[in-house]
């Protein structure tokens, strides 16, 4: 009779230690978790390096397209342009 509780106690011991312990069920579901969300923001940061990498490219490259940003985001006008002001 004692050997069986005691092997009822130990199977349940090591039941809970399987479930709740560290490394158990409930750990490597929360993992699981955590590992996605690792790695959709890994992807997101992946494409948004592609891109910030175009940028960079254009701008060593493209001076059409260096001149339509330093004109629309700093407000230079090339010599010879007509520069209109509204009083408000």
């Amino acid at each position: 009779m004692k050997v069986g509780r005691y092997l009822v106690v130990f199977i349940f011991v090591m039941g809970m230690l399987i479930i709740f312990g560290k490394r158990g069920l409930v750990d490597n579901y929360s993992m699981k978790e955590r590992l996605m969300s690792l790695k959709k923001t890994n992807q997101d940061i992946s494409l948004e390096n592609k891109e910030l990498n175009k940028k960079v490219m254009l701008l060593r490259g493209d001076l059409q397209y260096m001149e339509t940003l330093v004109r629309n985001e700093l407000g230079m006008v090339r010599k010879g342009d007509l520069v209109y002001r509204y009083l408000k």
